[in-house]
């Protein structure tokens, strides 16, 4: 199975930034796409950004685009999200994800990390 462990959550300032790590580990990493989702409390999971391990595909979810930017490292099998210019509504749980296709729904990812708390105060 593959592994997903989320790291660098934590309490940032509205305008700030902060950048989220997801380090996989198994077999066949290549054969997927890394994504990131977040969910806030009482919301629904919503998707951020994927990429692939080359870098050459990138896509991302309309409420952080032009914000967010997703990229990997390949030898080390990392993932990060480095957000910048943070907002309150940026609030939620984040979570690493694996997927065998091109996708950006919940259903089409399967593996997922246990998530990391990120909180924009005011």
């Amino acid at each position: 199975q593959v592994q997903l462990v989320e790291s660098g959550g934590g309490l940032v300032q509205a305008g700030g930034s902060l950048r989220l790590s997801c380090a996989a580990s198994g077999r066949n990493l290549r054969n997927y796409q890394m994504g990131w989702f977040r969910q806030a409390p009482g919301k629904e999971r919503e998707f951020v950004a994927a990429i692939r391990w080359s870098g050459r595909w990138t896509m991302y979810g309309d409420p952080v685009k032009g914000q967010f930017t997703i990229s990997r490292d390949s030898g080390k099998n990392t993932v990060y999200l480095q957000m910048n210019s943070l907002k309150p509504e940026d609030t939620a749980v984040y979570y690493c994800a694996a997927s065998g296709a091109l996708g950006t729904t919940v259903w089409e990812y399967d593996y997922w990390g246990q998530g990391t708390q990120v909180t924009v105060s005011s």
